[in-house]
């Protein structure tokens, strides 16, 4: 495992709230955080068919382009009666010619599970995987995995994606229904981002 030594890094991500997310988390270490919209750097094509060819496209685009050693995540929900599915295509079923519409995504998901007739709990897991890549090629690779299952109707208003159908192992409340520190605390994003620093910025 390396050790990230360096005074900068790129989040290489245009969401805002991932940008704040990893600021603050890596905040105690001394970093300097700056994202792809502090380089105007595009968001590459995302072809790959697994959350970690998704996350290391991201990764190698911004260090080519910029030189800075990069941290990028690609993040989704896996069905298990779907087969996996949305997995890598989360944010995909999502799509709609006005933006990303996750009610819409939510409602196809339900629906197919009751097309199949899906026996209860309908299991699922929201999954996270981060990639840490240097200049010299070198790589890291962190993964974080939240199981839980569906529940419907949508419950919740805090949040974003699927939160409002997912209800976390352990819990009574969907992520759409928890305070968002709560969520933070133990969500698949959480996991992840603490195997990072562990491997790469702790003591």
């Amino acid at each position: 495992m390396r050790r990230f030594e360096g005074e900068r890094l790129l989040i290489a991500t245009h969401n805002a709230g991932k940008l704040a997310e990893m600021r603050a988390l890596l905040a105690p270490f001394g970093v300097e955080v700056s994202s792809n919209a502090d380089h105007g750097l595009p968001e590459p094509e995302e072809s790959e068919e697994s959350f970690v060819g998704n996350a290391r496209i991201k990764a190698r685009a911004a260090v080519a382009a910029t030189g800075l050693p990069a941290l990028a995540d690609d993040s989704g929900i896996e069905v298990e009666a779907l087969g996996g599915a949305p997995g890598v295509h989360t944010a995909d079923w999502a799509e709609t010619p006005g933006g990303r519409d996750f009610v819409q995504a939510m409602t196809r998901t339900w629906e197919e599970l009751e097309r199949i007739g899906a026996p209860e709990p309908r299991r699922a897991a929201f999954c996270c995987t981060l990639v840490l890549a240097w200049p010299d090629g070198h790589e890291e690779v962190f993964e974080g995995r939240m199981p839980g299952r569906l529940v419907w109707p949508m419950r919740g208003a805090e949040g974003h994606g699927y939160d409002p159908i997912f209800q976390p192992e352990g819990h009574e409340m969907t992520f759409g229904e928890m305070d968002p520190a709560e969520k933070n605390r133990i969500s698949h994003r959480a996991k992840a981002v603490k195997a990072l620093v562990e491997g790469c910025f702790g003591a």
